[in-house]
């Protein structure tokens, strides 16, 4: 069964643009934060660990995909955002708590917002890659 997935998870990202590739990974670290903070709600705290860790290497994946050189300020302001998201995961992960997964949350929200405005505008092709480059074969999934 994880064959048939993994095979369709490829297929999905192969015709995606860059701009849906780079929603696609916001759509999965905002899954994970929200799966998170449910199971820390039900005290499952190593099942909820594991998910914070999995929402960690979205953004972690959003951070190393910056063309800092192409992206000029902006990129540079959106280093400084993963990097602070990073950072509030890891308190959130020695605190468990909620509201930092809430805020977490609400900052990818704003920034995928963002994106997908661009794509909504029809940025040409060319500007697509300007912040964050995803390598076409490159797998993104919501599920562990």
């Amino acid at each position: 069964m994880d064959d048939k997935v993994k095979a369709y998870q490829t297929t999905d990202t192969l015709g995606k643009s860059q701009l849906d590739l780079v929603i696609k990974v916001y759509d999965g670290a905002i899954a994970s934060y929200k799966q998170t903070r449910q199971l820390f709600e039900k005290e499952e705290y190593s099942q909820g660990r594991e998910e914070l860790e999995k929402a960690k290497k979205f953004v972690t994946h959003l951070y190393t995909t910056l063309d800092m050189e192409k992206g000029g300020e902006i990129a540079q302001q959106l280093s400084q955002l993963y990097a602070f998201v990073v950072n509030q995961t890891n308190i959130v992960d020695a605190t468990k708590d909620l509201k930092g997964i809430d805020d977490i949350v609400n900052i990818l929200d704003n920034l995928r917002q963002g994106w997908v405005e661009l794509k909504q505008q029809g940025v040409p092709k060319a500007h697509e890659q300007e912040q964050n480059k995803p390598q076409q074969s490159e797998t993104f999934s919501t599920s562990a």
